[in-house]
């Protein structure tokens, strides 16, 4: 009788035990990069100079993401360019990173916009009756946007972190380089100090999270922690099934005891 209600108590914990939440690798999804290559970024206060590490670092995140993601780049300076549509081609990818160079000024809205532009023309296509795939921005930049000079203009970073949020497209940002950064710009040393407060701001707007990096290796933790975030989703797991299991063999020993006792007692 003892074993038949221990039984019966954990068939009742399976069935009353909440399950537990799993994490499963994305198959449809849309991920643009989007990176600053302004004439600051060849600062070396991050050895051997910001874009280089940089490109490092993004490299090894194309790397290491889930790889049925489709991943863009975008490059930006004065002027932004979609380097390569989303794809799960991650050589291509690569390669148009290791092409990266610096160019003057720092347009970020416009590298956001043509990021949220790549997002829609893939969503499109990949649409179907489940909507379009989540997608995210993840911007990495060393200073605040000069082109134009007001972020809240039209073409702006806030104007583009705000359109991102009305999109439903979250907004990572990677302030990368240190406050001592210098540039050498017509034979003179010019300060290139690393500017977080706007790249927080366009964060906060998109409703996404800001990270910090001064160094290689808090780059490469900036964009494991991105990839964690959104390279899975998180679904229900069957929480249960471990005292289901429990429960059936303690019901099967029931019984067989039960069995036991009876051809034992007389008739």
């Amino acid at each position: 009788i003892a074993v038949s209600l221990l039984s019966l108590v954990l068939l009742t914990i399976a069935l009353a035990t909440p399950t537990h939440d799993m994490r499963i690798p994305r198959n449809r999804a849309v991920i643009v990069l989007v990176i600053d290559v302004s004439e600051s970024m060849a600062s070396t206060d991050v050895p051997p100079d910001r874009l280089t590490a940089a490109k490092e670092a993004g490299k090894q995140f194309a790397d290491e993401l889930t790889p049925a993601i489709n991943l863009g780049l975008v490059e930006f300076a004065a002027n932004a360019s979609l380097l390569v549509a989303p794809t799960t081609n991650r050589q291509a990818v690569k390669a148009a990173i290791d092409s990266l160079k610096p160019a003057p000024k720092t347009a970020t809205g416009e590298g956001l916009f043509t990021a949220l532009q790549a997002i829609a023309t893939v969503g499109s296509v990949m649409g179907g009756g489940d909507g379009p795939p989540p997608a995210r921005i993840v911007l990495e930049s060393d200073g605040a946007e000069n082109v134009p000079l007001d972020p809240n203009a039209p073409q702006g970073a806030f104007t583009a972190a705000r359109a991102a949020k009305a999109e439903g497209v979250q907004i990572s940002t990677i302030s990368f380089g240190t406050k001592t950064g210098e540039i050498e710009m017509d034979g003179q040393r010019v300060a290139v100090p690393v500017s977080t407060d706007q790249m927080k701001m366009i964060a906060k707007l998109s409703g996404g999270q800001s990270y910090t990096a001064g160094t290689v290796d808090e780059l490469s933790k900036s964009y494991n922690a991105i990839e964690k975030d959104i390279g899975y989703r998180t679904v229900p797991g069957p929480g249960s099934a471990g005292w289901l299991r429990l429960g059936v063999l303690t019901a099967l020993i029931a019984t067989a005891l039960a069995l036991l006792i009876n051809r034992r007692l007389p008739v």
